[in-house]
Parts: C-alpha cells; sequence; structure tokens
C-alpha cells in the first residue's frame, strides 16, 4: 500500500495550495506535481512555478488487502459502507483504457480520509459487479448485509454501487425494509476515482454525511446536486431516475422534492422534505422474485413477445405504455392470455411525469375490463422492482393490490405540474 503525504505548496504567485500529494506513476509528467484538494479534484502543478512544499505528515492509511472489511474508530457513531462495485471505486487500466471495479475497500480512506472526521466508518466489500449485471438475488444479499450492519449497531448504511441501475436497487430496499434505526443510502460516481474530474469523492462524503446525521430513516440515493461541486442531494430511494449518461447530477428526484441537501464544505445536512420515514426499528424482507419482467411498448409492437415471455415462466409483467397507459389493441388478446395464465399485468407511463390514468380513453378501458393494474405515477423501473418483491412475498391474488398500495413513497396522492422540469 502506497503511502500518502499531505503538503502545502507555495507558488511563485504568492498563492499556497494544501492537499494530498499523489504519488508519480509511469505516465505522469516529472516536472508537475499532482495534489488531491480537500474538494476532491486532482490538481497539477507545474514544479518550476513551487517556491517551497512543505510536508505536513503521512496520511494515515488503512491498508487492507482486496476483499476484506476494514474500520476506523473515531469515537463517533458507526456509519457502515458496503462496496458492491461500479464506477466509484474504479480505476482505469491505463494499458487498455478499460474501467475496472476495484474490491479493496481500503481504498476508501485513502480517496476520502475526511469520512473519518464525519463518523467511525466500517468498510466491506459485498460483491465487486458492474451494475448492469446486477439481478433480484443480488438485492436480496444487499438486503441481508444493511441488516447485518444495523444489527452491528451502525446508524446509517452507505452502499457504493454503479450508477446504471442504482435506482432500481434503492427502489428494492425501499419495500425489502418496512422499518429502519437509520438511512440506507447509495452512492456512485458518474467517473472513475483516478480521473481529475471524478464526482466519488464529493458523494461518498456527502453519502456519510447524509448516514450519520439524517433524521430520516429510508432507503436513498445520494448523488451531485449540480453539475459543480458542493452541493450533494439526497433522493427518495423510489422517486428517483437516471436521467444523464454521463452528468454529475444525472440523477433526478421525479414528482416530488429530494430529502434533503448536503453542503459537503460546512458538513451540514438541510432536511427539504415536508415528510419522511422517522428512524424506528429492523423489520425487512430480503426476498426478490426472478419471475418478473419489464417491458416498453412500441408502435408496431408484436404481441407474440408477450407470449414468450409468459412461455419463459413470468409471473408478473410490467408494461411501460404509452401515455395514460395504453398499448396497440393487437396486443389485447395476448395480454388476456397472460392474465387468465396467472401473471399479474400492470401498467407505467414511458412519459416519467405524470401518471396512469385508463378511466379516460376507451383503450384504458378494455385494459382495465382484461384485469391490468394501473400504477398511477409509479416509475418503471420502480414498478418492476415492487412486482419482483410483490411476487416473492405474497400470494399471487394479492399482489394487484399490494402493487396499488403506497409503501415507500413510490406513489404519490397527486401529480404537481409546477414539478415539471421542462429540462435537466
Amino acid at each position: 500500500m502506497e503511502s500518502y503525504r499531505r503538503v502545502k505548496l507555495h507558488l511563485d504567485s504568492g498563492d499556497v495550495v494544501e492537499g494530498i500529494l499523489l504519488p508519480s506513476t509511469a505516465y505522469s509528467s516529472p516536472d508537475v506535481y499532482v495534489v488531491k484538494l480537500r474538494n476532491g479534484y486532482n490538481v497539477g502543478f507545474a514544479r518550476g512555478k513551487v517556491r517551497r512544499m512543505e510536508d505536513l505528515g503521512e496520511v494515515p492509511s488503512a491498508g487492507a488487502r482486496p476483499g476484506e472489511s476494514r474500520e476506523v474508530d473515531t469515537g463517533r457513531p458507526w456509519v457502515s459502507i458496503v462496496a458492491t462495485g461500479g464506477t466509484i471505486l474504479s480505476r482505469v487500466e491505463y494499458t487498455t483504457g478499460a474501467v475496472y471495479p476495484s474490491t479493496d475497500p481500503a481504498l476508501l480512506f485513502e480517496m476520502v480520509p475526511e469520512i473519518s472526521e464525519v463518523a467511525s466508518v466500517r468498510v466491506e466489500t459485498l460483491m465487486s459487479k458492474f451494475s448492469e449485471d446486477m439481478t433480484p438475488s443480488d438485492w436480496a444479499a444487499m438486503a441481508e448485509k444493511i441488516a447485518e450492519h444495523f444489527g452491528r449497531g451502525a446508524v446509517g448504511v452507505v452502499v457504493m454501487h454503479g450508477t446504471d441501475t442504482m435506482h432500481y436497487s434503492s427502489a428494492a430496499m425501499a419495500f425489502a425494509f418496512k422499518e429502519l434505526p437509520g438511512p440506507v443510502v447509495f452512492v456512485g460516481s458518474q467517473r472513475s476515482s483516478d480521473r481529475p474530474s471524478s464526482d466519488a469523492f464529493q458523494n461518498i462524503l456527502g453519502a456519510v454525511i447524509a448516514a450519520a446525521s439524517a433524521p430520516f430513516a429510508e432507503s436513498t440515493l445520494a448523488m451531485h446536486g449540480a453539475s459543480g461541486d458542493g452541493r450533494i442531494y439526497v433522493h427518495r430511494g423510489t422517486r428517483v431516475r437516471k436521467m444523464h449518461t454521463s452528468r454529475r447530477d444525472t440523477f433526478q428526484s421525479v414528482g416530488t422534492e429530494p430529502l434533503a441537501e448536503v453542503d459537503v464544505e460546512s458538513r451540514s445536512l438541510k432536511v427539504t422534505a415536508g415528510s419522511y420515514k422517522a428512524r424506528g426499528g429492523l423489520s425487512y424482507s430480503a426476498k426478490f422474485s426472478d419471475k418478473a419482467a419489464l417491458v416498453k411498448f412500441y408502435p408496431g409492437m408484436d404481441p407474440r413477445i408477450m407470449d414468450a415471455l409468459v412461455e419463459l415462466g413470468i409471473r408478473g409483467l410490467v408494461i411501460e405504455g404509452t401515455g395514460f397507459g395504453h398499448v396497440r389493441d393487437a396486443l389485447l388478446p395476448s395480454i388476456k392470455k397472460a392474465v387468465d395464465s396467472g401473471v399479474v399485468v400492470a401498467m407505467a407511463s414511458q412519459t416519467i411525469y405524470g401518471r396512469v390514468d385508463l378511466y379516460v380513453y376507451r383503450r384504458g378501458r378494455e385494459l382495465l375490463s382484461l384485469g391490468v393494474v394501473p400504477l398511477d405515477d409509479m416509475l418503471p423501473e420502480v414498478a418492476y422492482v415492487k412486482m419482483s418483491w410483490a411476487l416473492a412475498n405474497f400470494r399471487r391474488e394479492e399482489v394487484p393490490a399490494v402493487l396499488r398500495t403506497p409503501l415507500a413513497g413510490e406513489i404519490t396522492q397527486r401529480s404537481d405540474p409546477t414539478g415539471f422540469p421542462g429540462r435537466l
């Protein structure tokens, strides 16, 4: 494990810069000092313009071999960090240019030593997966591990996760845990931790601050609140969606406001939601079914797609329909066949904002008559997750009512037209 030193650079310009001096690599310029600043950025300074470098001492390392758990007791309340993989702990393999997930939890204490100023921290690697490889069985493993850490006295649990399906996993934990002693905070990054523009450092720090100090006890997701630094939004796990491929503020709350805002410089959290679940006991069910499916309707969709899913043994099907929740006439016989065979068929909308209403047009009423379950303003991804959870925990005849019942903020009472952003 390499040694890191905190330094103060006195520049010819008269400016003084303090940060962690990063070691040189085979690809570093010998004429540049690279320093990680407090805000998380790695910045290069020409050695010829540095009048003096003051050594402030070695940065304590929590060195551990890949796959091991690690903890640092600072006398503050405990926050557990569960690593599952993704960009947030990834590094570029420069011979190929590819990004690989790391399995070393000790990297956290090197990358973000500030977390020990917020809480006592316990880090454990549960798995090392990119988020596109996550499955319902992985959600079950996450829930069990989260429950284990709360059982060990954690006041909050941070889950590091790839961003592409992180909102699926945050929704899964929202349904798995009926009651929590503290927040579950999912966190990721858009850019790997060794890139100068990485958002990993501030996202992790913001997530730990939220886990340690938030009054709410829900599954949440914490990421940059703007393209610039300094502000982290904490979103409700069932009302958040990834909206951009590369922006650092890619995650947006849909149809509601974020639960809280974290100022990483002042280490403070401000609750912005009008209501939330308070901290309580620990009650959960870590069961999810792999017999749920999510399918997006498109013009000309072949009815045999529905038939094939039923033949594959799917027991719950969420359709992402148009507008109010419609599909083409040619699909109706296949939907009826699915329902008659015991498949729960539910309808969400492709529009993201607004809500399903199957009473407005004839097609909607036809779908209702076939037994299709309308899901109001539940996001399609969340509807799929809830279907997976409901199939695993309730009898088939109970599932439609469970889907329609708000359990974790996934359904709002009404759609606020002023909440539509118009643009990102």
